[in-house]
């Protein structure tokens, strides 16, 4: 199996820069990238980069609203939000979530009215919500719990997890993914090691969050999809697991979340 980016954004990267990406990417050994929508409004633009797709190289994309952008982004229901997937590459809805970095708590009443919409709306379609967790632990735990109870069940995964082993708890519990960034291999990480090494693996997803969180040996520099490859080798070494175990790993788990990605 080849790696998977679970989780990049490619639409802050010119056209050019992306073939050059795309071109390090199948280097790297990627099989499939998934670009993530930060505004419902562009969501047309997320579309369009799956177009860079390769016989070797898949890009899949979602659609959504991150919290950061609630009180400039329009609110969409979840009914118009499950519109936005009907399209072949959307595999998944979000990056949605809550952010309690910056902002008051008006914001954050905002960005649970968003929250709970993106959720619903991956109960009507089925497809994987990618929820951005910033010191809203138990926030997010209640509402992930709140929605499962009024709607049914969905499926969905916490990207570039830094939070509690007992948020991560609590989305295993309720049939959640957890997924690792480059922030594993950064030297002041440990409590996060910590938690990683006593979560599921058929849980774990591997992603870049590119142009952010480069890994070691590239922290401080603009990441990119290929440098995937390097948190998977080190999150293998954590788990005491052959590397190729550990992609071979990933990937069905990626495959088993987002099952639109054929």
């Amino acid at each position: 199996m080849r790696l998977v980016d679970s989780h990049c954004h490619l639409d802050f990267f010119s056209d050019e820069e992306l073939v050059t990406l795309l071109d390090h990417a199948e280097e790297a050994k990627l099989g499939e990238v998934v670009t993530i929508g930060t505004r419902i409004s562009k969501a047309d633009m997320q579309k369009r980069i799956t177009t860079f797709t390769r016989p070797d190289l898949k890009v899949w994309c979602t659609v959504g609203t991150h919290p950061e952008y609630v009180q400039d982004e329009a609110f969409a229901t979840a009914d118009e939000i499950a519109a936005l997937t009907d399209h072949p590459q959307v595999i998944g809805i979000g990056e949605t979530g809550l952010d309690y970095f910056y902002g008051e708590p008006h914001v954050f009443i905002k960005q649970q009215e968003f929250f709970r919409a993106h959720l619903q709306a991956a109960q009507k379609t089925q497809l994987p919500v990618c929820i951005h967790a910033r010191e809203a632990d138990e926030d997010i735990a209640r509402i992930l719990q709140e929605e499962t109870q009024n709607g049914g069940s969905f499926p969905f995964l916490i990207h570039c997890f830094t939070s509690s082993l007992a948020l991560a708890q609590a989305a295993i519990d309720l049939g959640g993914y957890i997924s690792i960034s480059g922030i594993a291999t950064f030297k002041k990480a440990q409590e996060l090691r910590d938690v990683i090494v006593q979560l599921p693996r058929d849980r774990l997803l591997v992603e870049t969050d590119s142009p952010y969180l480069a890994p070691v040996p590239y922290r401080g520099k603009r990441n990119e999809p290929a440098f995937v490859a390097h948190t998977a080798k080190y999150v293998a070494a954590l788990l005491d697991m052959a590397e190729s175990e550990f992609i071979d790993q990933t990937t069905s788990n990626f495959h088993r979340l987002f099952t639109k990605a054929k």
